[in-house]
């Protein structure tokens, strides 16, 4: 795995770290009442997805190249 696919799938992961915070905090906002910041932090959590998965899209274009520079001719 080259070393940009590997910081991609790093920061995918970060990213989905952050996003099961994030729906985690939105979650007891909700049941304590505070659906403001429910929704605010369920925005966040969105973002953090949207991001994880950008990364992870590119890591698959990392290894694809990779992978395309070991062809046969």
């Amino acid at each position: 795995m080259s070393k940009q696919a590997a910081e991609h799938h790093k920061q995918a992961a970060e990213h989905l770290e952050q996003a099961a915070k994030q729906h985690l905090e939105a979650a007891k906002q909700y049941v304590e009442g505070g659906f403001e910041k429910a929704a605010h932090h369920a925005q966040f959590a969105h973002a953090h997805q949207v991001q994880a998965f950008e990364h992870a899209r590119n890591a698959a274009k990392e290894h694809l190249k990779a992978h395309a520079k070991h062809k046969p001719a």
